[in-house]
Parts: C-alpha cells; sequence; structure tokens
C-alpha cells in the first residue's frame, strides 16, 4: 500500500509540474513571450528537469526496477536545483516579477515542488553510497547554466535575473559576488543532501 502511494504521489507531482510549466508556457506565447527566453529560466528548466525526473523514477519504482548509481545522481541532481529554486527565489526573487501571472503555477514552481523534492529524497534515499566526487556532477547543471545565461545575454541584450545582469546587479564585480554567493550554497545543499541521503533509511523497497 505504502509504495502504491509514494508511486502514485511521484506521478502526481510530475503531471501537477508539467500542468503548471504547460499553463506558463501558454499564457507567455499568448502573450507574446519569446520562447527561447522563457526556457531560459532557471525555474522552468529545473522543473521540467524535476517533473521528468519524478516520472522516471516513479515508473522504476513501479516495475520494480532498482535505481542505478547514475540514476541516483541524477535524481540528486534535479532536487539540489529545485532546492535552490526555492532558497533563491525566497530570498532575491519573492519580490520581483519574474513573468508568472497565475499564482497558482508560481506555488508550484518556486514553492511545492523544492519542498516536495526534498522530501521525495529524504523518504527515499538513493540506493548507491553517494560520495563527494558526485558533486562535481550536481554543480556541473547550474554551472553549465550561468555559463549559458552570461554568453546568451551579453549576445541578446536580456538576462532571466536581476543578480546575473551586470547592469542592474553593480557590474561583473556583483554579479560574480552574487553568482559566488548561489555557488556556495549550492555547495551546502549538497553536502546536505549527500550527508543525509547516506545516512536515511529507504521506506519503499524495490
Amino acid at each position: 500500500m505504502k509504495r502504491n502511494i509514494f508511486v502514485g504521489a511521484r506521478f502526481f507531482f510530475a503531471a501537477l509540474t508539467f500542468a503548471a510549466v504547460g499553463t506558463q508556457l501558454v499564457i507567455g506565447v499568448q502573450r507574446g513571450a519569446d520562447i527561447v527566453n522563457f526556457f531560459s529560466y532557471f525555474t522552468i528548466l529545473s522543473n521540467v528537469f524535476t517533473a521528468v525526473v519524478l516520472a522516471i523514477s516513479g515508473y522504476r519504482v513501479f516495475v520494480g526496477r532498482r535505481p542505478t548509481e547514475a540514476d541516483d545522481v541524477i535524481r540528486g541532481t534535479a532536487t539540489i536545483a529545485i532546492a535552490i529554486v526555492g532558497i533563491v527565489f525566497g530570498l532575491l526573487l519573492s519580490n520581483q516579477d519574474v513573468g508568472i501571472v497565475a499564482p497558482w503555477v508560481n506555488v508550484v514552481t518556486h514553492y511545492v515542488m523544492p519542498v516536495v523534492m526534498v522530501a521525495d529524497w529524504l523518504f527515499q534515499p538513493p540506493l548507491a553510497r553517494l560520495e563527494l566526487r558526485h558533486l562535481w556532477w550536481w554543480l556541473l547543471y547550474p554551472v553549465a547554466y550561468l555559463v549559458y545565461s552570461l554568453i546568451r545575454g551579453a549576445f541578446v541584450g536580456w538576462y532571466p535575473y536581476w543578480f546575473i545582469d551586470p547592469a542592474r546587479a553593480g557590474g561583473w564585480g556583483g554579479v560574480a559576488v552574487f553568482a559566488l554567493g548561489i555557488a556556495v550554497g549550492f555547495l551546502v545543499v549538497s553536502l546536505a543532501m549527500l550527508w543525509l541521503g547516506n545516512k536515511l533509511h529507504r521506506n519503499v523497497d524495490y
């Protein structure tokens, strides 16, 4: 029974996330939003990433397929990324216009899914024993995103967030300070998730 509820929860929150992102996309297109800009938000990318991971991991539990080390590392990447989405939104963006006009979409993408993914990680920690070397994989995604955003922003004159926009963050020095601060946040969250993932007991067997 617990296993069925767990699988159902993963499928439900994956579907909810896809619905939230899809709703925001439709609204954005109707208002003439740039599609590339839409998918250049870390929030959007991380929520899509999270939904895919939840759907696949839910399916694996459903069919009784044990996750590989790579599966656990990927789920960890999604968990940490969406957790940082919630933290950064709360600290830097909660009073900013982030382009999300449907209140429920904002709640799902910035509040619900960070909590859900962290809870999922704690309830069903990784099967593989994770090591410090796995942190490099977890940090690869946000670093790649930052590089993409800065390079693209320099060419098109648009940045998804004010703290990586040199004109609004106090120049490149300001961008570097904010990037370093967020990187430290990623590292702290990653270390915490790694430690908890190795320490906690799995609640659902395959």
